[in-house]
């Protein structure tokens, strides 16, 4: 019998952050879902990096304290970031990061894509290269420990030799470095998500990488949504924030997914699911907002989730704040970390590595 699910509110969390005296610096930090669930298990944001505009405004406005740089990580130096969070070389407790893994999505293109410019939300870059000017910063900065988290297509098929340059390359700095495939569903999540995590501690100080174990429960979509899943709100087929029609019937996907029983996939459009109310939602991808697309659907309104429910099963807070058209904040959600699973590792982090420092 799993817990009773619940995502503390921003005014929560609030009074959380920073409690248990660790200091943290983001890159990569999108809408800010990974800091979020540092700041649930106490951690202090003191600085961010966020290339793209969109994510950026809506990193800020759930963030208002933490100094956030604009530019490409390219551009960025650790001596820059240290200065923003005003610590010095050494110093700092925790290091981490999600740089764009477009190139690795099982999803996507693979290895066809690598060393392109490509699109990626509201801009172009090339993007599998970043994870060398992450772990470039790390040894700049020279932190205790850093999390670095990706796809899973990372650690498969022709990724696979890309990745072991990654632990290469990151263990050649001076850290002791492992990465685990983690399941956000095992981490209190009602999604089921599959990253991989890297973690890594600073060779002199004489402790590894230590992972969250997974939870002996799970949260199903019922336990996140509640009765939102069998009594239609008051909006109908409209998001009740952006008044974006949501019903299936406008696309040829609506045909598709008439015909699948709840729990189906459909046999063509492999992304296309109802899902079973009774499991953890199937991953959220960054393309949920885009209609019409061969996403996960809500299991018996004839229609795709709004971004109420979009929250609840990324396991963000109900007042998170959004900003743009439904397809922007859908795709802010869909690309982030989700906050509860990397309140798992931070928890983690914090009682098996930096509290026995």
């Amino acid at each position: 019998m799993s817990k009773t699910y619940k995502v503390p509110s921003l005014a929560e969390i609030e009074k959380v952050k920073g409690t248990n005296g660790f200091s943290v610096i983001s890159t990569f930090s999108g809408c800010g879902g990974s800091c979020l669930g540092l700041e649930m298990a106490g951690y202090d944001i003191r600085a961010a990096s966020e290339f793209i505009a969109a994510a950026r405004e809506t990193y800020t406005a759930n963030h208002t304290q933490v100094p956030i740089d604009a530019n490409d990580i390219r551009e960025i130096s650790g001596a820059h970031l240290m200065e923003l969070a005003q610590v010095n070389k050494y110093e700092l407790d925790l290091f981490e990061g999600s740089p764009p893994c477009s190139p690795f999505s099982t999803a996507g293109k693979r290895h066809k894509g690598w060393g392109s410019v490509n699109d990626y939300s509201d801009a172009q870059q090339r993007s599998d290269d970043l994870f060398f000017e992450y772990a470039r910063l790390i040894d700049d900065i020279k932190p205790k420990v850093f999390i670095a988290e990706n796809v899973k297509g990372l650690v498969t098929g022709s990724a696979k030799g890309y990745f072991k340059l990654i632990l290469t390359r990151l263990r050649d700095i001076g850290y002791k470095v492992e990465a685990r495939l983690l399941d956000a569903s095992l981490l209190g999540v009602p999604q089921k998500r599959q990253r991989v995590i890297f973690i890594g501690t600073r060779n002199d100080l004489g402790i590894s990488p230590v992972f969250p174990k997974p939870f002996n429960y799970t949260y199903t979509m019922y336990d996140a949504l509640g009765k939102q899943l069998c009594v239609p709100d008051d909006a109908g087929d409209l998001d009740p924030e952006t008044g974006r029609n949501l019903s299936m019937s406008q696309y040829k996907t609506g045909e598709a997914y008439a015909s699948l029983p709840v729990g189906g996939h459909h046999h063509k459009y492999f992304q296309l699911s109802r899902p079973d109310p009774n499991k953890p939602s199937p991953t959220i991808l960054a393309s949920i907002g885009s209609l019409g697309a061969r996403n996960p659907v809500h299991p018996f309104a004839f229609r795709y989730f709004n971004l109420r429910e979009l929250r609840r099963l990324c396991s963000f807070p109900d007042d998170f704040q959004l900003f743009g058209s439904f397809g922007q904040r859908a795709e802010r959600l869909g690309r982030a970390v989700p906050p509860l699973m990397m309140k798992a590792v931070g928890d983690t982090i914090r009682d098996e590595i930096l509290n026995k420092l």
